[in-house]
């Protein structure tokens, strides 16, 4: 196939298509991260330590991180669609070589400032010195991902969501692979020794990432050359200074946006560290072994967190998704579409999450004893979680269509409201030995709360959605807490004839059986929801001769 034929077959794709892409990508890539966290969680000598030196060095390399590149692809995304939708494809190339070269230099800078104040943040602000290892393996993957991060916002903005799926993939997989081969070959060694190991292949994966986008880049080249040669509308006209201007008037609050959910981890981070070991001194007086409880602690929430981030990534696409195809409609005042697939969106978050939830809550420590048999604590902190990860879900949504029409400083504000709220409560909570590291559960909830009560408000001033709440609401909560009791005692029934694996695998797949039987006979999707689904056509059809839906 030739480029150009092949770059508009990707413009062409429909939103659901590329929202189910992302979706097949991010579950893929949640699941990688699962494996090589459950593997590398039960390999000898690394554990919740191990996992806690991991975890710690990887916050405050996703803080750095974010300076340089998340949320880029969003406010490229959004800007190269906004070309795109007028039929200026010049302007929109224009704005991909000017970010490439931006973003590059910021990503550079902050790699070399990590590899070099790595050893002063660990020991001043983590207060846990051996973390800076794992700190300096990290450090040179700052620059591919901040390039990365331009190249697959470009090919959002086109309409295409393949360079992003695929990229972040192939970056998973090889992740995955190599962090379980590295950490093997360490065993013995320390468990910093070995998460340090264990991150030199989140380097080299996305290195191998970047070469895959390069190239992907290249062979459409062609194509988009074309597009911009046989423009007929004139190119926005803009010097180079005013379009860098464009770039960071948006990028800023998105970034900052970012930056503040990085923080809220970094709070985290720094909170439990320095607090559990202040709940703790009255018992534990080593150093050293407050330092371990510490990592013990935090690795059991990271643990936890990796499991409830599964479900996530399916909603996470929504938002993904939703950025460029809302602000391509905005751009014609198409204000229909962005009504519809809003609403979709948030509906479909909905019928999504609240089963993960509800099957979390009965499963939770089977579950936990199927994938970290050798560390299965943390059956409360899991349940707990289930309500943040309810509400982000929900910002997903809110928060995409905010970008979408421009507001991007909103997020970033209430959660700037947000992250204060949860450094006070971390402080307060944590310190005490009754709650110790409940309280980051407790607070990470309250900040959730507060970011959707101030976004709702704002996209609510732009546009009314036109959501059910029996439909698209209650109906999804109640089939859900149905599906939960159902579940719950089917595992009981069956952990007394076979064990605990066969017993969670058979009754999380009779679960889903369950719930798909809900929505279909409760009807919660009409037919324009089934139609907007890929090969929603078909489904419904099939629906039709089952006598479920009528024609």
């Amino acid at each position: 196939m030739e480029a150009q034929e092949r770059i508009k077959k990707e413009k062409g794709t429909s939103f659901m298509k590329n929202v189910a892409m992302l979706m097949i990508a991010q579950i893929l890539i949640k699941v990688l991260g699962f494996v090589y966290r459950l593997v590398i969680i039960n390999v000898e000598g690394f554990g919740d330590i191990g996992n806690g030196y991991y975890d710690a060095g990887y916050t405050v390399y996703s803080l750095l991180l974010t300076l340089s590149s998340v949320g880029i692809p969003t406010v490229i995304s959004k800007l190269v669609s906004e070309r795109v939708g007028i039929g200026d494809h010049r302007g929109a190339y224009r704005i991909f070589k000017v970010s490439l070269k931006i973003f590059t230099v910021i990503g550079a800078f902050f790699s070399i400032a990590l590899f070099l104040g790595a050893d002063l943040i660990a020991s001043k602000i983590l207060n846990v010195p051996d973390v800076k290892y794992v700190l300096m393996v990290l450090a040179p993957a700052i620059m591919f991902v901040a390039s990365s991060s331009v190249i697959r916002g470009y090919f959002a903005g086109l309409g295409s969501q393949k360079a992003t799926s695929v990229s972040q993939t192939l970056e998973q997989f090889f992740n995955c692979a190599l962090t379980i081969t590295f950490v093997y070959a360490l065993v013995g060694k320390d468990p910093a020794i070995m998460a340090a190991g264990g991150n030199v292949s989140t380097t080299l994966a996305i290195i191998i990432s970047f070469t895959y986008l390069f190239i992907f880049y290249k062979r459409r080249k062609k194509g988009i050359m074309i597009d911009c040669e046989n423009q007929t509308v004139p190119q926005e006209d803009k010097t180079a200074g005013k379009l860098i201007k464009t770039i960071f008037a948006i990028s800023i609050p998105m970034t900052i946006g970012s930056l503040i959910s990085v923080i809220n981890n970094m709070i985290d981070t720094v909170t439990i560290s320095n607090c559990i070991q202040t709940a703790f001194s009255s018992t534990i007086s080593v150093k050293a072994d407050l330092e371990a409880k510490a990592m013990e602690l935090s690795g059991l929430l990271s643990k936890v967190v990796t499991i409830i981030h599964l479900p996530l990534a399916i909603t996470g696409a929504f938002c993904t998704a939703l950025v460029p195809a809302i602000s391509s409609a905005i751009s014609v005042k198409d204000y229909k579409t962005v009504n519809k697939r809003l609403t979709f969106s948030f509906f479909a978050s909905i019928l999504i999450i609240m089963p993960c939830t509800a099957g979390l809550i009965a499963l939770g420590h089977p579950i936990l004893q199927l994938i970290y048999p050798a560390a299965s604590n943390g059956t409360n902190i899991l349940a707990l979680s289930t309500i943040t990860m309810i509400f982000v879900s929900i910002n997903y949504v809110v928060e995409g269509g905010l970008y979408g029409f421009g507001k991007v400083h909103i997020p970033a504000i209430a959660l700037g409201i947000g992250a204060i709220i949860k450094l006070i409560m971390n402080i307060a909570l944590i310190s005490n030995p009754n709650i110790n590291i409940l309280g980051a559960v407790i607070s990470s909830i309250a900040c959730q709360v507060i970011l959707f009560a101030i976004c709702m408000y704002y996209l609510n001033k732009e546009i009314k959605l036109q959501m059910n709440a029996k439909d698209h609401i209650f109906k999804p909560i109640f089939a859900s807490a149905i599906m939960g009791v159902i579940v719950y005692f089917v595992y009981r029934l069956l952990i007394n004839i076979t064990g605990n694996a066969i017993s969670t695998v058979a009754s999380i797949l009779v679960g889903v059986i369950v719930y798909i039987i809900l929505v279909l006979f409760m009807k919660m999707l009409t037919k324009e929801d089934i139609y907007m689904i890929p090969f929603g056509t078909k489904i419904y059809n099939a629906l039709v001769k089952l006598k479920i839906y009528k024609e």
